[in-house]
């Protein structure tokens, strides 16, 4: 037991949980909750914890799970002969469970994680306590309020106190960025994190049940109501596939499905958890500020004038920085019974609380009044840059921005956001939704089309400068801004084509975005079927499609797409030459290797007649013969064209195409039977990739160190690799571009690990990898069981205290788990942690931490 699990046996315990309703729910024994009920004081994070009786049984039930995932914990423990506390059993099956799944893991951009706030939940515990018994006894649970009134934070709060009630965890999917309902099941499967188990040629929700059929799981779907059919349709199609997961929905509207449970959110009461609230957030702006005899009539005043609703409590708060609690009564109580005569719709609640954002509008200067309107266009949030692009001009200098924003935030219109040393602003969707209405139409449509040229000038500098040492910092904007990409598509399908062509066809839009293949070639699709679409624009998004859907492998598809690419613009070299790369690289997939040599070589020559070329379209198509001449024995020409890509990237700082490179090297090393050399490469292509989401590189480069280990002998290793490859191939199309001469290079390899392993060991060990997460199978796939290495000062100066502690176990060979459960923290943070070690020391991948630090003491 350690002091967050203490916590919460107190919290719950004062809620009028039993110590029998404890014990189920934290997965302890009962005689650990009477324990922990007696201590007067939490006991420390780092104390060892101990063991149980089931820790024994790990291995026999990580086998029998990894052969049948569905096995209920009465037969686990009939087949281990298991005659103790089935709770105890229940906790390490639970467990293992986790540890064989990889958990669902967090995504880089949208995120399912359960989000963190930095001010402190105050009331709402009748809410919580009827949220818990709801979601207990059904699958389904809506919380419906107007706007302003807590849905997102009691649902979040939720999430956070039940995580312990569902076995394979809580995820929290924001849905107020989304604009079309249509990618409604694609944005909850990337907001899970399972993006790599999506499949083209099905639905995003089989693809979601597939994972989850067997899990105990809770979904929090957050802000439904602009996508209301679609949420529901979605909820209730998996709730059909599936028994054991749960779903709390936030909404204006109930989904009206069967079996839906409703939670009226109501305001505040403004005699208690209203004034409750006033105070904490009024600590947040007044340090030290209480709620006594000489103040408490006039807090009281400002909630009952406020209606009790928290957003309005929060946004009127702001203002103690420059009014005092009874002048922001007196001013409040006059605004709002003069700003509520103005805004007649809605019922009386919803009418004050617009009338509380009116009241701050009012007291924002005309610049801030101006950028709070015109933030309204952005979707997903946005930066200090964004901003400045978008909604600068004569009336709002872009001099007065930063300003502008710094007070938007202070008066809680804004929220600051930071991750890896950037800033971002995000809007409450009801603040969001109050500037959109300050703007007219012509002001709206003027704004989304700035808002779309900054999305297009975003996408075109990233591409500009993508063969260069800013890489990852140009492929995170991106992904950070997807949402707001997806937003300027939608408004460039209103009218501007060919804008959208140029931002849909944009040569590493796909991998640097983080876009799913299925994703991609449905704005693909889009484009081209839009009127008045030029032939250079057509041709490009022709080519986009043909190498995307000859990358998924399937090739009768992409043919035509090719042939009609060529046929629109052949007097375009570029246009031309990456259709050429496209229908050499299909011939290559398909066996034809004189055609493709001939196609491919045709292509570099293009790119390479015209001046001033980006370096990475013309070394792509390098990659492509290496691999071609590797297939068919030349290893020595292969060598060269990777040794030629190497150089190139290295000269720059390049890392993307440069893993390709190296990816290549290890594909001529294997091809060489030099199989340690081979193994090296693999991992040094895959540490590389750490880095970007890369759909198709990621599964190649962890098929290569697959065949290497399989070469080396590590028949399990191998075997593990390749299920996990399998199912990273099928998110993305077919297994290994579909080409039959990748596939019976594989199977060699396959029939010397399956017989060397035997046919039960090797497909529970196939089982065991394509259960992995991404982070869990990137670890498993870098580590190389190096011992801990002696740790130099000097080195660690430039980390943090607590980076230094997470190098040390990375110097172990420690998996991010392993070292989560060891520092009692969350497996996410441990990821940022580890990202930051890799980016301060400058290493590619984990498995370089103990050399740097051992060769920084020799």
């Amino acid at each position: 037991m350690n002091a967050d699990e203490w916590s919460e046996i107190h919290r719950l315990h004062a809620d009028g949980m039993s110590v029998k309703g404890l014990a189920a729910h934290l997965g302890m024994s009962r005689n650990t909750v009477r324990r922990a009920l007696t201590f007067d004081a939490p006991p420390p994070d780092h104390r060892a914890r101990r063991g149980s009786a089931a820790d024994a049984y790990a291995d026999r039930i990580r086998v029998l799970l990894s052969e049948e995932p569905g096995l209920t914990i009465g037969q686990i423990g009939e087949r281990i002969g298991w005659n103790r506390s089935r709770t105890t059993l229940a906790t390490r099956v639970n467990k293992e469970r986790r540890l064989l799944a990889g958990g669902l893991g967090p995504p880089p951009v949208v995120g399912g994680a359960v989000p963190e706030f930095v001010t402190e939940f105050v009331g709402r515990r009748e809410e919580l306590r009827e949220l818990r018994d709801l979601l207990g006894s059904h699958r389904v649970v809506t919380v419906i309020g107007v706007g302003g009134v807590g849905k997102t934070r009691l649902a979040v709060q939720a999430a956070v106190e039940l995580r312990r009630g569902f076995a394979d965890g809580v995820r929290v999917v924001e849905l107020a960025a989304l604009r079309n309902p249509a990618l409604l099941p694609q944005a909850v499967l990337d907001g899970l994190g399972l993006g790599h188990r999506d499949q083209p040629d099905r639905s995003a929700v089989d693809a979601l049940v597939e994972y989850v059929r067997t899990r105990h799981l809770l979904i929090v779907l957050d802000n439904c109501e602009h996508v209301l059919e679609a949420a529901a349709r979605f909820v209730d199609d998996v709730l059909h596939a599936t028994s054991r997961v749960h779903f709390l929905a936030t909404s204006r509207e109930v989904l009206n499905l069967p079996g839906e449970r409703i939670t009226v959110l109501h305001p505040l009461s403004t005699r208690g958890p209203a004034t409750d609230l006033f105070e904490s957030r009024a600590r947040d702006v007044v340090p030290g500020f209480t709620v006594d005899d000489s103040n408490r009539a006039a807090v009281h005043r400002v909630c009952e004038r406020l209606d009790g609703l928290p957003l309005a409590i929060e946004l009127a708060c702001a203002r103690l920085r420059v009014l005092s609690v009874h002048e922001l009564a007196d001013r409040l109580s006059d605004g709002i019974d003069l700003l509520s005569t103005r805004v007649r719709a809605g019922p009386e609640r919803h009418r004050n609380l617009q009338a509380a954002m009116a009241w701050s509008h009012e007291l924002c200067t005309r610049e801030q009044q101006l950028l709070w309107a015109r933030v309204s266009v952005f979707a997903g949030g946005f930066d200090t840059r964004a901003a400045e692009a978008v909604c600068a001009d004569e009336e709002l200098p872009v001099a007065e921005v930063l300003d502008c924003l710094y007070d938007l935030v202070g008066k809680s219109i804004l929220h600051r956001e930071e991750s890896r040393g950037r800033v971002r602003f995000r809007v409450l969707e009801t603040i969001r939704e109050f500037g959109q209405a300050m703007l007219s139409p012509a002001e709206s449509e003027r704004l989304h089309r700035r808002h779309l040229e900054w999305c297009a000038g975003l996408v075109t500098e990233s591409v500009r400068r993508w063969f260069s040492d800013d890489q990852f910092a140009i492929s995170e904007r991106l992904r950070a801004n997807l949402a707001n990409v997806r937003t300027a598509l939608e408004t460039a399908l209103d009218g501007s084509a060919d804008t959208a062509a140029e931002l849909v066809s944009a040569p590493w839009f796909l991998w640097a975005c983080g876009l799913s293949a299925r994703e991609h070639a449905m704005w693909l699709g889009r484009v081209l079927e839009t009127p008045d679409l030029g032939p250079e624009r057509r041709a490009a998004v022709l080519g986009a499609l043909g190498l995307v859907r000859t990358m998924q492998g399937y090739q009768e598809a992409a043919d035509p797409i090719v042939a009609e690419a060529l046929a629109l613009d052949p007097d375009d070299p570029v246009a031309v030459a990456f259709a050429l790369d496209a229908q050499g690289l299909g011939a290559f997939f398909c066996g034809d290797h004189a055609g493709a040599e001939r196609l491919l070589t045709e292509s570099l020559a293009r790119y390479e007649s015209v001046p001033g070329i980006r370096e990475d379209l013309p070394c792509a198509v390098r990659v492509h013969l290496g691999m071609l001449c590797c297939f068919d024995g030349r290893t020595a020409q292969a060598q060269e064209f990777f040794d030629d890509v190497r150089a190139r990237c290295e000269r720059v700082g390049e890392r993307w195409m440069l893993s390709y490179a190296v990816f290549g090297q290890g594909l001529v090393a294997v091809t060489e039977e030099r199989y340690a050399d081979a193994i090296a490469l693999a991992r040094e292509s895959l540490g590389l990739k750490r880095h970007f989401e890369d759909s198709v590189g990621t599964p190649l480069a962890v098929e290569l160190l697959g065949w290497a280990e399989a070469g080396a002998g590590s028949a399990e290793r191998f075997a593990v690799l390749i299920g996990a490859s399998s199912v990273l191939w099928r998110a993305f199309g077919q297994q290994l571009y579909g080409s039959a001469q990748w596939m019976a290079r594989r199977e060699r390899f396959a029939t010397r690990a399956r017989s060397g392993l035997g046919n039960s060991a090797f497909e529970a060990a196939m089982r065991r990898g394509a259960a992995m997460g991404v982070p869990e199978l990137l670890d498993f796939a870098l580590s190389d069981g190096a011992h801990p290495e002696p740790v130099d000062a000097g080195v660690l100066a430039v980390l943090s205290r607590r980076e230094r502690e997470v190098a040390r176990h990375l110097a172990a060979g420690r998996t991010n788990r392993q070292i989560a459960a060891a520092l009692v923290l969350s497996h996410r943070t441990v990821e940022g942690h580890v990202e930051h070690i890799l980016q301060k020391l400058r290493l590619d991948n984990r498995s370089q931490v103990a050399a740097a630090l051992a060769s920084s003491t020799g």
